[in-house]
């Protein structure tokens, strides 16, 4: 099919927003390049490493209640009707619009000494945020799938969790994988709820804002440097994941 002058005029409009987010991501890795030495030892530095040790196993095992409590979550929205359903769809999304230093606030008013400087505080912080990917992207996923593939499959003797782990997850999958992709990445990005729950065990993230104000731009850049190259590897690695089994291939 031939494009004509909206797309390329659609074309030229995103390429500012792209520009505009490779720019800065590209610019801290040519500063920083000036400086290797630095580089080095901020990455041989065991507070580092242990601060990123816990940045990735928290946004993990965030990840992993999302998708235990999340696709279930996800799959009830989109096959049942029932009274106060748009209450619950809304209530899904309400953390993305809570500002974060609330949000730990709201944590701490819940749930006290069990979430106070702790890694289930930590968890807990990054769950309230990141949940809401992996409830919808579920939810989307379930939708797309034809319910009559559901009924096929129990016509032919397979129970409903049978049919349900067999047919509906497997098509809804790559949907569910892209929404974890975000939990993931909107867990290990945390930082305003985390400063509020749990100072210590220091995260990545707490301790990037830590070297920003006591140190300056110099002394947390290294460190930033470090958690953008991490988290970029980690986000190319899971998309063509995805984008493989989607493929087919």
């Amino acid at each position: 099919m031939r494009r004509g002058y909206t797309f390329y005029l659609f074309a030229a409009l995103g390429s500012f927003l792209v520009v505009y987010i490779t720019l800065p991501i590209a610019l801290i890795f040519i500063e920083q390049s000036a400086d290797l030495e630095m580089l080095s030892r901020t990455i041989r530095d065991p507070l580092v490493v242990s601060a990123i040790k816990n940045s990735l196993l928290t946004a993990t095992a965030t990840t992993l209640i999302a998708l235990l409590l999340g696709v279930p979550l996800g799959y009830v929205l989109a096959r049942a009707d029932f009274r106060g359903k748009s209450i619950v769809q809304a209530l899904v999304d309400v953390p993305v619009v809570i500002p974060h230093s609330v949000v730990g606030i709201m944590l701490l008013v819940t749930f006290s000494k069990a979430v106070l400087d702790s890694y289930t505080g930590i968890i807990a912080a990054m769950l309230f945020v990141s949940a809401p990917f992996t409830v919808n992207a579920a939810r989307d996923g379930f939708l797309a799938v034809d319910e009559k593939l559901e009924a096929v499959a129990r016509t032919l003797g397979a129970s409903p969790l049978r049919a349900f782990f067999s047919v509906t997850l497997p098509i809804a999958l790559p949907s569910i994988a892209s929404g974890l992709i975000m939990t993931w990445a909107r867990a290990i990005s945390e930082v305003g709820a985390i400063l509020v729950v749990a100072y210590y065990p220091k995260t990545a993230q707490v301790l990037i804002l830590e070297y920003f104000n006591n140190y300056g731009l110099g002394a947390s850049r290294p460190l930033a440097v470090i958690m953008v190259g991490l988290s970029l590897m980690v986000f190319v690695i899971l998309r063509w994941l995805v984008g493989r089994r989607n493929g087919g291939g």
